[in-house]
């Protein structure tokens, strides 16, 4: 039987015996270069390198789109979704650059077509072959941040279906395929050793420091994004990774929303310092106790310069159901894009009250109302299927 000290390691023995002998008497300082221990590597976040979130209204470099093809998502009423995409698309593309996915080639060609009939302009489409489950870019696209130098990067927070559908992992691949093209710097945002859940609509901001969200989305257990996070755990996300330092916490959304308390249906910055928030008239709708609640909060609410908020408010629509559900449907799910603001609407007299309110606090752009009825089937509107690109100036 070989002994274990076979000649090999005799040899070797002295020098071992030395070291231990010198580090005997050198102490710490003999471990830390004889026998150095790997440490964590740190990656420095956006926030600590000053780049920060530009608020929606300030310049886009485009409007990122996913084109629906979930059949499922529209039940009985996708043949009328395309088209009301491509409507988006069209006042889009007269103002800024669209950034497009569609699943394929074939389909590509199908999508040329149906923007060409609707009189997009379609030499400011960018198209991205990107599969995708369901494509609300809101959600799954790039969370974007800015230098003072001009450089726009990406926050590829993890998407995992809003905590609620399974088939999400095309949509969580969405922003590493299309930066393969387009060769942007990309963090994934991560706390506490694991990545980040985080969804553009559980968020807006007023580009100053100032964040709005709601506990229901991101503190319930229900449809948990990270679970034993608590609000000091998404407070240091959000300065880390957006440039924030002022969260303000809204309480529940709307009834409807499979999203679990998206603040972009109930609350949003038109301005650095003024919030536009929906209100319920009818004291027996299932929203009233909540929108109440939530604007009770928002009186209280300061900015980041320890301001008073101003706040402001949309009407709701009726109800809209279909097949006995009640769907989200919101005006607070506007978008604001260069030169217009796009707005929900949803053949309801209080349309024109939410238009013309609107058309008030954003008095240089125009606001368009885009028919959503159909469109709200799927759970969002014209917000939720967008995202927005900050140019660099």
């Amino acid at each position: 039987m070989r002994s274990f000290l076979s000649l090999p390691s005799l040899l070797i023995l002295p020098s071992l015996f030395s070291l231990r002998s010198l580090c005997s008497n050198l102490g710490d300082l003999c471990v830390k270069f004889l026998f150095p221990m790997k440490t964590p590597l740190q990656i420095k976040t956006p926030g600590s390198l000053g780049f920060r979130m530009p608020a929606e209204w300030e310049p886009h470099e485009a409007t990122w789109l996913g084109w629906p093809h979930e059949v499922t998502d529209w039940p009985g009423k996708f043949t009328t979704i395309p088209w009301a995409f491509a409507e988006i698309v069209r006042h889009l593309s007269q103002v800024e650059r669209v950034y497009l996915l569609v699943e394929n080639r074939t389909a590509e060609s199908r999508v040329r077509s149906i923007l060409k009939k609707s009189g997009a302009n379609v030499d400011a489409v960018d198209f991205f072959r990107v599969p995708t489950d369901r494509g609300w870019m809101r959600d799954s696209g790039p969370i974007c941040v800015r230098n003072e130098a001009g450089e726009v990067a990406y926050n590829n927070f993890l998407f995992n279906g809003w905590a609620k559908y399974p088939n999400h992992k095309k949509d969580a691949s969405v922003v590493a395929k299309t930066n393969q093209k387009l060769k942007r710097r990309v963090w994934q945002p991560q706390h506490k050793g694991r990545r980040v859940v985080l969804e553009g609509g559980s968020i807006d901001i007023n580009g100053r420091g100032t964040l709005l969200t709601t506990e229901e989305c991101l503190l319930s257990k229900v449809q948990e994004r990270n679970p034993r996070f608590a609000k000091e755990d998404y407070a240091e996300v959000f300065r880390e990774y957006f440039g924030v330092t002022n969260v303000l916490w809204l309480k529940n959304g709307i009834a409807g929303d499979d999203t679990h308390g998206h603040v972009d249906d109930i609350a949003r910055f038109v301005n650095p310092s003024t919030v536009l928030t929906i209100m319920e008239e009818d004291p027996n709708d299932a929203n009233y106790g909540a929108l109440q609640e939530n604007l009770t909060l928002l009186k209280t609410m300061k900015d980041q310069d320890g301001r008073a908020l101003r706040v402001e408010t949309l009407p709701m629509p009726v109800p809209v159901y279909f097949e006995g559900f009640r769907l989200p449907a919101s005006y607070a799910n506007f978008y604001i894009a260069n030169k217009i603001v796009l707005v929900p609407t949803f053949n309801d007299p209080n349309d024109r009250v939410a238009l013309n309110t609107l058309a008030g606090l954003f008095p240089d752009r125009e606001v368009v109302g885009i028919a959503c009825r159909d469109l709200v089937l799927g759970l969002g509107t014209i917000h939720c299927m967008t995202q927005q690109q900050p140019s660099a100036t």
